[in-house]
């Protein structure tokens, strides 16, 4: 492998989810939804609370309606750190005090996003582990699907080689939809 190849395969992008103790399965299939709209690599979570609501509740409550799990790995971890490949980030997303707000925080290339619980917080040692620990600025608290929504669209819209076309928005939606704007 030549310098240049090694050196575009270490530049490569990795964006991981990592789910402390999730409950609901409907806001893990949330968060897989959302992990197949901004092209994560893989969702791991920690716990038993979701395989043990999942189990129970079956395809009812199933969320990931476009089906990304079929593309993006879903595993249950021991520790979520033990997701992160070399050169991946750790960044921790929750409402803890001195956390940088979203809109001011510069994505890394390669991270491991780790959410905590819905009805929870995350551990202080997996915070102070972490690269870096952002917040999204809200009045109160959302749900963990719709923080996972807002970071990944967040490190999307930060991209400068987003190319916006006609394309992409059939690509991009439902089969319902055919609307287009009047010319």
């Amino acid at each position: 492998m030549t310098s240049a190849v090694k050196s575009s395969a270490l530049q490569q992008s990795m964006v991981k989810i990592g789910l402390l103790n999730p409950k609901s399965p409907t806001n893990v299939g949330g968060v897989m939804r959302a992990a197949g709209c901004y092209q994560a690599d893989a969702v791991g979570y920690t716990g038993k609370r979701y395989a043990l609501a999942a189990s129970h509740r079956g395809e009812q409550y199933n969320t990931d309606t476009k089906r990304a799990g079929e593309r993006i790995p879903l595993q249950p971890f021991d520790s979520l750190t033990s997701m992160l490949e070399p050169g991946m980030k750790l960044v921790c997303v929750d409402l803890v005090e001195g956390a940088i707000p979203l809109p001011h925080y510069v994505h890394p290339q390669s991270a491991l996003y780790v959410f905590g619980p819905e009805d929870g917080t995350l551990d202080q040692g997996l915070i102070d582990q972490a690269d870096d620990v952002v917040y999204v600025p809200t009045v109160g608290c959302m749900n963990l699907a719709s923080s996972v929504n807002v970071l990944l669209y967040d490190r999307l819209a930060k991209q400068s080689d987003i190319k916006a076309s006609d394309e992409l928005i059939r690509q991009s939606r439902d089969t319902n939809n055919r609307v287009k704007v009047k010319s």
